[in-house]
């Protein structure tokens, strides 16, 4: 349309999204039966996320590749992207509980209750919220980036068609596996710190320290990504930084402080490392959207990031999974969760594990995804010429 390819995805989406996120949050229904309950859970969860979200996730993400063609930009829109989606983890983290909780004493000790009635009014500001910020997302992005060409290949195409060359896409399957990879160490990381702090140290306070001690570190990543990217290259920089991550996690491994601070201190350096590969990831996949356009003259930007985005989730899924498997593994439950074996395990398991996935990114950004600064540099050229050939 003229407002562009993307675009118009956010705006007819904005409602649904919010309207379905709301829905999911309704206190009413505390008291009703439990079929009920999780009828309704079902229901809107897979609304919102599968339907809806999923429908506006894939346009906003793919409109990147649409905002501009220099690596710069883009590099800046991945850096933001993350940047405000850390931000608002941790204003809801750290913000909402202190609204939807109240103090009661029970049994002459003050527990924390949560008050259902506040916590659906909050669900329903932030959907209002979002809609504010879906349309001002909508009313100052610019699609400059419209190809023309090609376009009766791109109707021609199928599904399989699309897959079967996806799965030839050494750029596309690299960057995926990457991802999948790096959300298993980060997942891992955020996961284990509800039983490395509490249990392993007897320090549950600690945790918050260590959430700071991440959003520090996803700062300083912020303030680095595009000058380090500029010189050595996305690609390059995030193979370093994770290498430099693993290192520290084994060393973690070795150590093992008595010190939850020492922990936290050298975690902090590890979530540094993860954050410079998390700043510069969605510039990488624009630029495996412009590697797909010459390899396969078709410029299929919601394809990809499509694939991309659900190879995400799964990775997401396959965590919490390995998570769960990993500590029935050591043993652990609420009787045994302070045994010396037990406590081991925990530590093994947060050290370990992220580790080997740092490790395992940095090998696959180095040795097997083929878009080094080099390449990227001389397929935004070709990609420029090739436009405005067709342009004039």
């Amino acid at each position: 349309s003229k407002a562009g390819k993307f675009k118009p995805w956010i705006l007819w989406m904005c409602a649904p999204v919010a309207i379905s996120s709301f829905l999911i949050y309704q206190s009413a229904f505390a008291t009703s039966p439990l079929w009920f309950r999780v009828l309704w859970l079902t229901v809107t969860y897979i609304l919102w996320g599968s339907i809806f979200y999923t429908s506006i996730n894939i346009p906003y993400g793919s409109m990147a590749s649409a905002i501009s063609r220099e690596p710069g930009d883009r590099q800046s829109l991945s850096t933001y992207r993350t940047m405000g989606a850390t931000l608002a983890g941790v204003v809801i983290g750290a913000g909402v509980p202190l609204i939807v909780y109240d103090t009661e004493t029970v049994g002459g000790v003050a527990v924390s209750v949560l008050n259902g009635e506040r916590f659906t009014l909050v669900a329903g500001g932030l959907s209002l919220l979002s809609v504010v910020a879906y349309l001002i997302c909508y009313t100052l992005t610019t699609e400059r980036v419209i190809p023309e060409a090609n376009q009766d290949k791109v109707r021609s195409r199928g599904a399989m068609d699309m897959l079967r060359e996806a799965l030839k896409n050494r750029a596309l399957i690299s960057i995926i596996c990457a991802s999948v990879v790096m959300l298993l160490a980060q997942l891992t990381l955020q996961q284990m710190a509800n039983y490395i702090f509490p249990n392993y140290y007897k320090n549950p306070a600690a945790m918050s320290v260590s959430t700071l001690a991440m959003l520090l570190g996803m700062s300083i990543a912020a303030g680095v990504a595009k000058p380090l990217a500029e010189r050595f290259g996305k690609a390059e920089i995030s193979a370093a930084s994770n290498l430099c991550a693993a290192g520290i996690c084994l060393l973690l491994f070795f150590l093992r402080p008595s010190s939850v601070w020492v922990y936290v201190a050298l975690s902090f350096v590890s979530w540094l490392g993860l954050g410079v590969f998390s700043m510069v990831s969605w510039a990488l996949i624009t630029d495996v959207i412009d590697y797909s356009e010459l390899k396969n003259g078709v410029r299929e930007d919601g394809s990809i990031y499509a694939l991309y985005s659900f190879a995400r989730k799964l990775g997401q899924a396959a965590s919490s999974g390995l998570v769960g498997i990993l500590l029935s593994l050591i043993g652990y439950s609420d009787t045994t969760q302070f045994d010396e074996r037990v406590l081991n395990g925990i530590f093994n398991i947060s050290t370990l594990l992220p580790a080997l996935g740092f490790l395992l990114l940095s090998i696959i950004l180095w040795l097997w995804y083929p878009l080094n600064k080099r390449t990227v540099n001389e397929n935004v050229k070709r990609l420029k010429a090739l436009h405005e050939k067709q342009e004039s």
